[in-house]
């Protein structure tokens, strides 16, 4: 099948563990519609102590031949040379502090034109806090948390998220070609078009499914796969706020 995903950054930046603070972001793909300009973003602790947590925003850039790269938010400057705000995309707050089994909330909010859609990778960073991080807590209480940290095997795992921001002028218009062996859709308009919960069963058997996917098909670029022999192919169509129901056979 050759499509376009955006894939989700899962990284670990510890030992493996039973005991600490266990973070949760919830869905790992989150858009931005176009008549909007800000998405609160909720993180739960399921762990056994508090998790204090960097939030860390990069944009990813795609070149013309459809391969990525990550770069810093980048900042508005007025006339004077001034720094004004970010271009893009910022957390507020950049730093959490969720209690065990509690729950916070960070603001994402874009700044800069809106003409095109734009990506970005958000990182929920638990860290132990260290004097620079700007945590609100005391030097005392920073040392407890490391001693409590200490007292056994921990994992500090940060989770990264795909925030779609659509343009302002919201366009989507999908195109679809199928033929007896092939289906195709095209991505015409100007902002990405989902295709949830993507399955591939057999006919005479429904529980004969390949694993349930999810495909994001980016403004220009188009999905295509074949067409199997007693095979159908399910998925909901999401263009932002609208969904339809789909469904493909090789008699279709």
């Amino acid at each position: 099948m050759k499509h376009t995903v955006l894939w989700i950054g899962l990284f670990l930046c510890s030992l493996s563990a039973h005991a600490g603070p266990a973070i949760n972001v919830g869905v790992v793909y989150d858009y931005l519609e176009g008549d909007r300009s800000s998405y609160l973003k909720r993180v739960f602790n399921g762990g056994t102590s508090t998790a204090f947590i960097k939030v860390n925003v990069l944009e990813i850039v795609y070149s013309p031949d459809g391969t990525s790269r990550e770069v810093p938010v980048a900042s508005m400057t007025d006339a004077k040379g001034a720094t004004t705000s970010r271009d893009g995309l910022m957390a507020s707050p950049a730093r959490m502090i969720v209690p065990a089994n509690g729950r916070q909330g960070t603001r994402l909010l874009y700044m800069g034109d809106r003409d095109k859609e734009r990506y970005f990778r958000v990182r929920f960073i638990p860290v132990v806090p260290e004097k620079e991080d700007d945590f609100a807590v005391t030097d005392e209480e920073r040392s407890e948390y490391k001693q409590g940290l200490a007292a056994g095997v921990n994992v500090l795992a940060g989770y990264g998220t795909v925030f779609f921001v659509r343009p302002k002028d919201t366009r989507f218009d999908t195109q679809i070609n199928e033929s007896t062996e092939q289906y195709r859709l095209r991505n015409a308009g100007n902002s990405v078009v989902v295709l949830d919960e993507f399955r591939d069963c057999a006919v005479a058997n429904k529980a004969d499914c390949e694993p349930t996917t999810k495909h994001h098909i980016l403004p220009g670029r188009e999905l295509a796969f074949d067409k199997k022999p007693d095979r159908e192919y399910s998925f909901q169509m999401v263009e932002g706020r609208d969904k339809k129901l789909m469904t493909v056979n090789r008699n279709g």
